[in-house]
């Protein structure tokens, strides 16, 4: 992965939202987790974008996320509840990409994703 140019809008966005009050690196996963859950617009289409070891979607394939996971959140890996093949499972949010989504759903995935590559 390739890192991200310095954004200072969203370093500030992030600093000051997301994880202002963490202290170590589970209250800032806890402090992610919490701010997508409270801001993604569920449900939302989403594609993959890249395929990844532990979950069964292939590039391209489009599903249906429907929430934030139960699975323990970290700093490297978000979790997000999705509905594929008549089944409900967890897919890394990294995973995925918006699909007509509205801007508050697509800033925090977007700042979730830029989270990581930097």
């Amino acid at each position: 992965m390739t890192r991200s140019e310095r954004d200072e809008e969203r370093d500030e966005r992030i600093e000051m939202e997301i994880v202002v009050d963490a202290y170590g690196r589970e209250e800032q996963a806890m402090g992610w987790h919490v701010s997508l859950d409270d801001t993604l617009e569920f449900p939302f289409e989403a594609r993959c974008r890249t395929e990844r070891e532990e979950s069964p979607l292939e590039e391209g394939e489009t599903v249906r996320v429907v929430g934030m996971s139960s699975t323990e959140p970290t700093l490297s890996q978000q979790f997000v509840t999705i509905k594929w093949m008549d089944r409900t499972l967890g897919a890394p949010l990294e995973q995925l990409e918006p699909v007509d989504v509205g801007s508050a759903t697509e800033q925090a995935i977007a700042d979730w994703q830029y989270w990581l590559e930097r």
